[in-house]
């Protein structure tokens, strides 16, 4: 929300877990735009009518979303999920569920891959302490088991080299924290819930998280990265599956320093210019005709 603030908008917030109805029902009749960034398995009782009073303005009542739905579990709560009988626009970075909404539902979907916030988009200072890292749990969902191969693949080949922050390895780093991680490492390993990395246009926000952080980033190809993304001068793609490839690549960059430091500033450049959530919301914004 602070990035709609940054644009200049007046936000006022409310948790989804803590408003009530009435509160909701309140912003409703003062408002241009609602926008509702839902957790899966949380429910706010009589949400629904107090939306209605949007409706009856006209008020867009939207979402952006940054995770999948579609082939997981979650996918069956679009079913029976009131929040989905809601919404006008569901802002999302899974292309394929834009389209499904368009053409399937009365919501209007729209693609928009993920970003990162602004002020947490600059290079920490490097010291370049360890040669490999990755960022985020280890258990993953169930229909993705390539995280935790991946980690102990990592841990396997690179022994002390490698560091895993995140549930299952290091404490869980954030902020300037996570800055520093990857301005400590000369090479972070990433990954995507992309469903067999068959599934198209989706990638998580780390992607941009990482760059945007000043990290240098290797990342499994997905078709459509290619539109945000140019392997070589913005991160370093490989082929799902293919460690023998990974190896060779995180070899290469460890000891190819000034090759690795320019694809690490001309990612974190890109990102800065194009794809902060200041970015995103504009983006949104317009798409809205707000």
């Amino acid at each position: 929300m602070k990035s709609l603030e940054a644009l200049g908008h007046k936000v006022q917030r409310l948790q989804e877990t803590e408003a009530n109805s009435a509160q909701i029902a309140r912003a409703c009749k003062n408002v241009d735009l609602f926008v509702w960034v839902h957790t899966h398995g949380f429910h706010t009782p009589d949400i629904e009518p107090a939306l209605a009073i949007a409706t009856k303005r006209g008020i867009p009542v939207i979402t952006y979303h940054l995770d999948l739905w579609k082939g997981l579990e979650r996918e069956k709560d679009m079913q029976t999920d009131p929040y989905w009988s809601v919404l006008t626009d569901f802002f999302t970075c899974d292309k394929l569920m834009a389209e499904h909404l368009t053409e399937n539902t009365k919501i209007k979907g729209h693609y928009l891959p993920p970003g990162v916030f602004g002020e947490e988009c600059y290079m920490a200072k490097p010291s370049r302490s360890f040669d490999t890292v990755f960022v985020g749990s280890y258990g993953y969902h169930p229909e993705h088991p390539y995280r935790p191969q991946l980690i102990d693949w990592c841990k396997e080949t690179y022994g002390d080299r490698f560091k895993h922050y995140g549930g299952g390895g290091l404490p869980t780093v954030r902020g300037a924290d996570l800055n520093q991680v990857y301005a400590n490492a000369k090479v972070a390993v990433g990954d995507s819930l992309c469903l067999n990395f068959d599934y198209p246009s989706y990638w998580s926000d780390r992607v941009p998280e990482t760059l945007g952080r000043g990290g240098f980033l290797i990342h499994p190809y997905i078709k459509g990265i290619e539109d945000y993304y140019t392997d070589g001068e913005h991160l370093v793609l490989y082929d799902y599956g293919d460690f023998n490839q990974l190896k060779l690549l995180i070899d290469y960059f460890i000891e190819n320093d000034v090759e690795r430091e320019k694809i690490r500033r001309q990612g974190h450049e890109h990102v800065k210019n194009t794809e902060t959530y200041v970015h995103k919301w504009r983006s949104i914004l317009n798409t809205l005709g707000l």
